[in-house]
């Protein structure tokens, strides 16, 4: 996976500090071995306003292989949203690429495709 298909972007009022933190975590969810292609945007929002008990938003909108994980997360600082998001990321993207091969395993083929064939008691 190239995590250079990633693109993290953040508000004029995100400094260049919180926005590595934060570049860090998303890299650490998505660049590991075992995930298919990965592509997509995280979106990161600080809101000026002074009175919002958690002004720290993040959207991200990620494709993994065939599969498009979509996470949300508001925290009150920097830090607490990255990890949120690192944790939320690396959960749904395991769902994704899990979720397709528990299916394939589950599913048992029909008698014609080398299943095991219908018994008749009769």
């Amino acid at each position: 996976m190239a995590f250079s298909d990633i693109q993290v972007r953040a508000t004029d009022n995100v400094d260049d500090e919180e926005l590595t933190y934060l570049r860090a975590k998303v890299a650490a969810a998505l660049d590991r071995p075992g995930l298919p292609e990965v592509s997509g945007e995280v979106r990161v929002v600080r809101a000026v306003a002074q009175h919002v008990g958690q002004p720290w938003s993040a959207a991200a909108e990620i494709r993994v292989g065939d599969d498009l994980v979509v996470v949300h997360a508001r925290e009150a600082s920097a830090h607490e949203l990255a990890d949120r998001l690192q944790d939320r990321l690396r959960g749904r993207t395991d769902r994704a690429t899990h979720r397709g091969d528990e299916a394939r395993k589950s599913a048992t083929p029909p008698p014609w495709r080398g299943g095991p064939a219908a018994r008749s008691d009769g």
